[in-house]
């Protein structure tokens, strides 16, 4: 197996791939959200940009922001289970959905906000790979408002085969893919969208600017883990050293304890 050195979990490759070919990201996202490819026709992507000063930092979130048929869309790809996704992913929605309502609108005029989660960890305990949350009163499950819409996609949960009709399970493949054989597999499918998808990813990953992005992103990473693992030892040197100073306070106590218990044995058999 030849393993990928990129992959489309790679945020600066998911970036870069969709914003510099849009109509990839127009037949994806209407694989997401089910909708047919015709009925769209407002389509727009409202963050194209990759910030360069916030690359090196960690906190650089390198998703995209669309408005779909007047719906406001984030697609979100995320790699690492910090214990707090659902959270996280509904920040993203009251964050958007605040954003858009200008002075002098009503609340009326809020538009439906869609968090789409591509993840690569399992999230909830149930066989779907795919779960949508609405807001539903909780015994009738009436639909409270449709401005609210939380998808997530764990790809850990897919099946192992895969058809060529299936074009949803397919782009959740490419997801998925770790090795240039799993890329090859899919290519054999000759599924169009899914032949133009690996080769914009061959023709971005070559490019002297995604390589440099990519590294000021995995500089990021590692020296985040090297401030994390710099710090553990400081945590541990000086909790090491409260438990010597500790230990050597005891080892006094003790010493004053036989001393005192001696000088009583003493003045005992004196007595006597």
């Amino acid at each position: 197996m030849t393993k990928l050195e990129y992959t489309f979990k790679s945020d600066t490759l998911f970036k870069m791939l969709f914003v510099q070919y849009p109509e990839l990201l127009k037949k994806l996202v209407s694989n997401l959200l089910h909708i047919r490819l015709e009925s769209i026709e407002q389509f727009e992507i409202t963050n194209p940009e990759i910030p360069p000063d916030n690359l090196g930092d960690k906190f650089c979130r390198l998703d995209i922001n669309m408005i779909v048929n007047s719906r406001r869309v984030d697609l979100e790809i995320q790699v690492r289970n910090d214990g707090d996704y659902p959270e996280r992913s509904l920040y993203y929605w009251a964050r958007e959905y605040s954003a858009a309502l200008s002075e002098g609108e009503q609340y009326s005029d809020l538009p439906r906000v869609v968090i789409i989660s591509i993840l690569h960890f399992n999230l909830f305990e149930c066989a779907e790979f795919h779960s949508e949350f609405l807001t539903l009163e909780a015994t009738r499950h009436t639909l409270l408002t449709d401005k609210l819409s939380l998808h997530y996609y764990e790809l850990p949960k897919l099946p192992a085969l895969v058809g060529p009709d299936d074009e949803l399970m397919l782009w959740l493949k490419l997801f998925q893919a770790e090795t240039e054989e799993e890329l090859k597999q899919i290519e054999a499918l000759e599924v169009p969208i899914m032949e133009k998808a690996i080769g914009a990813y061959r023709s971005i990953t070559a490019t002297n600017e995604f390589k440099e992005i990519e590294r000021l992103r995995a500089k990021a990473r590692h020296d985040e883990a090297s401030a994390l693992g710099h710090a553990r030892r400081e945590e541990r040197e000086k909790w090491q050293g409260v438990v010597a100073e500790k230990d050597e306070e005891i080892a006094k106590l003790r010493d004053q304890m036989a001393k005192l218990q001696s000088e009583l044995e003493h003045r005992s058999g004196g007595d006597n």
